[in-house]
């Protein structure tokens, strides 16, 4: 059963960074593109940005040039540094990766979500 274990949420001031980490387990054979969307109340669910295994990204418009998604392959996470933060980046973020396993095939997974607050 994979999992995605998403970190690094939390209350931080307006022009302040955080760092989400997602890291995936349980029967990862091959780990496809991963990414970070999210979800502010009322609204629906957004890329935020996403990265292939060779590294390439692909960020929604309202972050680029804030936040910079990473990936360490060997052992299977993907980071999202994000930079001067706005309070309208407050949202629930969640960790989603394309990810083939023996049992299950090759499908999406999505992490449980890690709340990201922007406030002074």
């Amino acid at each position: 059963q994979v999992q995605l274990v998403e970190s690094g949420g939390g209350l931080v001031q307006p022009g302040g960074s955080l760092r989400l980490s997602c890291a995936a387990s349980g029967g990862v054979f091959r780990l496809y593109a991963m990414g970070w969307y999210r979800q502010a109340p009322g609204k629906q669910r957004e890329l935020v940005a996403d990265i292939t295994t060779g590294g390439s990204t692909n960020y929604g418009d309202s972050v680029k040039g804030r936040f910079t998604i990473s990936r360490d392959n060997a052992k299977n996470t993907v980071y999202l540094q994000m930079n001067s933060l706005k309070p309208e980046d407050t949202a629930v973020y969640y960790c989603n990766a394309d990810v083939l396993t023996v049992l299950a095939g090759r499908r999406v997974y999505w992490g449980q979500g890690t709340q990201v607050t922007v406030s002074s």
